[in-house]
């Protein structure tokens, strides 16, 4: 659900790092800052949708795994230079990522980016909009005709909408409603949905194709046994989309 600015440099240097080694233990890169896909709990742990569908598909790929937290602009740069082995934090599958990692199959199916602020007035396609840097909501902003200023992470996209430094915010559907919901009435969202993105898949280094065969054939399972549309009802809500 996110994007980033690729380049060669970066492509050719994901070709140069190796293939997982068989019985190694398998680190899984997330965000740790993007609820529910993924976040830091109380106990200052790894928690959310992604934590409990990563336990479960490394538990069905028969791998060993830990978690490694790692800041949204860099967590490409860093799946490359080998810093973890797969990226589960709510990434959108395109393709310009494409060009640079490799994805499993989605494992949530496309769904939508939304606008959130304060009054239901502001203008969203001539003001001034807040997305994460590098994500495609990032990207669809600055096609349009509003101003896009970018943060880091997306606490930071929420405030500069509470403090007037932006009318409004453009970020995934799921990530926004809980701040609708529970707000009282101060967030709304405006003007429609915008579906935007090919689902979230799990991004892996383009040569280790083994271990990108395990991850889809676990998410594959879970799909055929009814076990992932149940996980995703439970943190998305009833009304999440499901396969």
């Amino acid at each position: 659900m996110k994007t980033l600015m690729l380049t060669a440099a970066l492509a050719l240097s994901a070709g140069m790092v190796m293939a997982e080694s068989h019985g190694k233990t398998i680190r899984l890169g997330t965000e740790g800052a993007y609820a529910p896909f993924n976040f830091i709990n109380d106990a200052g742990e790894v928690d959310g949708f992604e934590r409990e569908l990563g336990d479960e598909l490394c538990k069905r790929a028969e791998l060993t795994c830990e978690w490694v937290t790692n800041d949204w602009d860099s967590i490409i740069p860093n799946l490359v230079s080998g810093n973890y082995d797969v990226i589960i934090a709510g990434m959108s599958i395109t393709d310009e990522r494409d060009e640079v990692i490799d994805f499993t199959q989605n494992y949530t199916p496309p769904s939508n980016s939304a606008y959130m602020a304060l009054s239901d007035d502001v203008d969203i396609m001539g003001g001034v909009v807040a997305a994460q840097t590098g994500t495609i909501q990032a990207a669809h902003v600055a096609e349009t005709g509003a101003t896009l200023v970018e943060f880091a992470t997306p606490d930071e996209t929420i405030a500069a909408v509470q403090n007037g430094e932006a009318d409004a915010v453009m970020a995934d559907h799921d990530y926004l409603k809980p701040f609708v919901e529970e707000s009282g009435g101060d967030f709304v969202f405006v003007g429609d949905f915008v579906p935007l993105g090919g689902g979230v898949g799990m991004g892996l280094r383009e040569s280790d194709t083994e271990l990108r065969d395990k991850f889809d054939a676990a998410i594959q399972s879970m799909k055929d046994d009814g076990t992932l549309n149940p996980m995703i009802v439970k943190w998305f809500g009833e009304d999440a989309l499901t396969y």
